[in-house]
C-alpha cells in the first residue's frame, strides 16, 4: 500500500474542489520561490514590502498563504525586483497519457 504522501494528487488545490486550481498551485510555487529568496538573503518582511512596492503586513499575508490578492504577473515581478530572471516557455504537449500542465519549474 502507498504511503499517504505518494497519495498526494498532483495539485491540492484540484483535490480541495477550489476554482482556479492550476492558477492557486502557480502562485504557491512563486510564493515558495520568492520565500526561499527571502530566506537565503535573510531578507526581513519590511525590506522585501519596500522592494517590491507593497506594505509589510501584505508580504505577511502572502508568506502565509494568503496570495489571492496577488496576480500570477505581479508574483513574478516579485521575483524580478529580487534579482532573478523569469522566463515563460510554451511548448507543444507531447506527452500521450497525460493533459497539458502549468508548472513552475
Amino acid at each position: 500500500m502507498k504511503s499517504p504522501l505518494q497519495m498526494a494528487p498532483d495539485n491540492v488545490f484540484a483535490m480541495m474542489g477550489l476554482p482556479n486550481a492550476d492558477e492557486h498551485l502557480i502562485k504557491a510555487q512563486l510564493v515558495f520561490r520568492i520565500d526561499t529568496i527571502m530566506k537565503s538573503r535573510k531578507m526581513r518582511q519590511t525590506e522585501a514590502a519596500e522592494l517590491f512596492g507593497v506594505r509589510q503586513p501584505d508580504v505577511s499575508k502572502m508568506l502565509r498563504g494568503e496570495f489571492h490578492q496577488f496576480s500570477v504577473e505581479r508574483l513574478m515581478r516579485f521575483l524580478v525586483a529580487l534579482g532573478n530572471d523569469v522566463e515563460i516557455v510554451v511548448k507543444p504537449h507531447t506527452e500521450m497519457n497525460s493533459k497539458p500542465f502549468l508548472r513552475v519549474a
